[in-house]
Order: structure tokens, then C-alpha cells, then sequence
């Protein structure tokens, strides 16, 4: 067979549908396959808010403000009647976060304000605390926006069986087809079964969304211990992601969905909220929260050529030719992978080291010192 792709980008959630996007800009020849259709997982469920992260100027938030405003921009130039800037209100969760909230305050991103409770009480939303509004924020039609960056590429439904690296080319076995290409995307998400990537530490991380038909007069969105959307053409969405327990996809049910409706009612006026459609779906991140983007390592040549390494011996590294990983967004995929696919696209492309921030290899030789304590090694 002869190579038929630039790139084969495996998931069509959210980071393998900006991938696909931004590597086809940078006209490569790409196909993005995946078992369950566009999509069809986390991405699918998502509420997809866009909103800055608050806190007391950690990396992690410096970062996730940086992808906020790359990712505000991006869908504003590529699918502006798909991004909705209805600002996001940030609210204590109570008088202990409320406190915090004054600390946070000299590490939000400039374009926000301070929202008096009258001023919220005003909007109908139901709090004793002063709360942030960033009027830059808003939300994604999350399943939409995936559609529209895959567009004008070619989607495959299909399950893969492996990959495999021959004669300078990647094999990619489907339980239909073979396929070759010179580079391979890992955008799976939570499984991360194709290889060996227990070092990068994926997890999954369970999230529920509700969409509930109401009259309620609500334009702004807004975050407590759940999300809250602004209501667009009769709709309101719920949705939060936070149970980590949940170790395998389950059916969704409307009970998960009316729970949400449940908290919501501590927030605004839900007597009216009629639940239209349940969605769940488990989001993929890592150990420590910063998404994985960049190369793959090789690890069984690692351990192999390398035993010292679970004694803590520093070592080059060595990874797998021209496969790659965009992974662990969290419940910030659609604030993230934007950004993450440019940076992700510029290595694949341009040869151009990745942000060190987000490189999977700041996680590997920790991983390996902690194989000294099991038998197997």
C-alpha cells in the first residue's frame, strides 16, 4: 500500500477536530477516525463554556488564561454564530470561597468586573456574594463546533484495532481497512489503550449536561459549583464535570440531568425547566491537569536499554517517530484545544518544540522512579 495521509488524527472530540483543522490549513492530506462518530463522547456532553480560570496566579492558570484568550479569538474568527460571548459570572460557592475570591482578584485577566448581589439579584441569579463577570466569556454549541472544523475533512467511523510503525510509514488496522500515513495523532481521550501511555497519567473525569426548555429570562451564563447558560432561543443548559469515581462510560439517565436542575434552583428561577435532552460523557486529563501535547515516548525501549531509570537516573529520551499526542484538556477542552493544536500542528509541520508546560515527557522519569516498588520491574 502506498501512503495515502499526512496525518491520521485518531478521536473527532474536540482536540482531534482542531487538530484536523489547523493541520488541513497547513494543507496536509488528513483523516480523522473514530469508533463512535464526531463527537460522540466528552466533547459531545460538554457545556463547553470558554471562560478564564481564576485563582492565585498558578501555572495552570496562567496557561489556561492564555488558551482562554486564543481560544475566544479563534472561534470568534472561525465559527462566530457558534460561539455565544453572553460574559460568564464567577460566584463563591460560600463565605469560606468568597474570602479567596478577594485574593483572586489581582490575578484576573483585565477585561472583568465586580458584580454587587443587588447587581446579580437584578439578573434574577440568587447570591449574598460579590461575584466576577468577564463579558468576554460565553459558550460553544459543543457537537456543532466539532462538525464545522471537520467540514471539508474526511471523517471515518471506525474502531481501530492497532497501530503499527513499518517501513517508515504508520500502519492504522480498522476492523474494515488498512490505512497508512507518515504521522499519527492520539486525540482518544480517556482510552488510551492503542499504546503504552501510563506515564502521562490519563484519567477520567465524568460530566453530565441537561438542556432545559424555559421562559426564563436569563442573558448572562454563569459558574458556582455547576455551570449555569445564558438562555438562547428557549434553552438553558446545565451541565458539571466532577465525578472521578466513575471509572466506565454508563448509559446517561435524566435523573443525573434533573439533579443538576436540582443545584441550579439555588441559583436562578427553575420552576419552568422542562429537561429536553440528557448528555454524559467522561473528559480525559492528566496527573497534573496540564494537558499532554507533544511527542510520544518510547517506553518499553526505555526500560529496556535504560534499567536505571527507576533508580532515578536522568537519561535521553527517546520517542516514537512521528506519532503524537493531544490529550488531557479536562473540562477545558473547548478552552484549550486551540491553542493546542497550533502549538501541536507548528511540531508536526515546523519541527517547533512545544511548550514545555504541556510536553508529555515533564512526566515520564518521575512515572519510571515509581516502577522501583512493583515486582514486574
Amino acid at each position: 500500500m502506498s501512503i495515502c495521509y499526512d496525518t491520521i488524527i485518531i478521536g473527532a472530540g474536540i482536540a482531534g477536530a482542531a487538530i484536523a483543522h489547523v493541520l488541513t490549513k497547513q494543507h496536509q492530506k488528513v483523516l480523522v477516525l473514530d469508533k463512535n462518530g464526531i463527537a460522540a463522547g466528552g466533547s459531545g456532553a460538554a457545556g463547553a463554556f470558554v471562560s478564564p480560570k481564576i485563582g492565585k496566579g498558578s501555572s495552570l492558570q496562567i496557561l489556561t488564561n492564555e488558551a482562554f484568550l486564543f481560544a475566544k479569538d479563534f472561534y470568534l474568527a472561525t465559527c462566530p454564530e457558534l460561539f455565544h460571548q453572553t460574559g460568564v459570572i464567577r460566584i463563591p460557592k460560600n463565605e469560606e470561597d468568597a474570602k479567596k475570591f478577594q485574593d483572586y482578584e489581582a490575578f484576573n485577566l483585565p477585561n472583568y468586573k465586580k458584580y454587587s448581589p443587588q447587581m446579580l439579584h437584578d439578573l434574577g441569579i440568587k447570591t449574598v456574594f460579590e461575584s466576577f463577570y468577564f463579558p468576554d466569556a460565553g459558550d460553544c454549541d459543543a457537537p456543532d463546533v466539532c462538525r464545522y472544523l471537520l467540514e471539508e475533512i474526511e471523517v471515518m467511523k471506525a474502531e481501530i484495532l492497532s497501530i503499527r510503525r513499518e517501513n517508515n510509514a504508520w500502519g492504522v488496522l480498522t476492523a474494515h481497512c488498512s490505512l497508512l500515513a507518515n504521522s499519527v495523532v492520539l486525540a482518544t481521550g480517556h482510552e488510551s489503550d492503542l499504546l503504552d501511555l501510563r506515564y502521562m497519567g490519563i484519567r477520567g473525569t465524568w460530566g453530565t449536561r441537561g438542556d432545559f426548555g424555559s421562559r426564563l429570562d436569563l442573558r448572562v451564563s454563569m459558574h458556582q459549583s455547576l455551570s449555569v447558560g445564558a438562555n438562547r432561543n428557549g434553552v438553558i443548559k446545565l451541565g458539571a464535570t466532577h465525578e472521578k469515581m466513575v471509572k466506565e462510560v454508563i448509559p446517561c439517565s435524566d435523573e443525573q440531568a434533573l439533579g443538576l436542575k436540582q443545584k441550579a434552583s439555588l441559583l436562578v428561577d427553575t420552576s419552568d425547566f422542562e429537561l429536553l435532552q440528557s448528555y454524559c460523557g467522561m473528559r480525559a486529563g492528566s496527573k497534573d491537569y496540564f494537558p499532554l501535547v507533544g511527542r510520544v515516548i518510547d517506553t518499553a525501549y526505555m526500560l529496556e536499554q535504560y534499567p536505571d531509570i527507576v533508580r532515578g537516573a536522568k537519561v535521553p529520551l527517546k520517542h516514537i517517530e512521528n506519532l503524537y499526542i493531544l490529550n488531557g484538556l479536562g473540562g477545558r477542552g473547548f478552552v484549550f484545544a486551540p491553542l493546542m493544536a497550533k502549538w501541536l500542528a507548528e511540531l508536526i509541520v515546523e519541527g517547533r518544540a512545544v511548550d514545555a508546560r504541556v510536553d508529555p515527557d515533564r512526566l515520564f522519569l518521575k512515572w519510571a522512579r515509581k516502577l522501583k516498588a512493583e515486582p514486574s520491574v
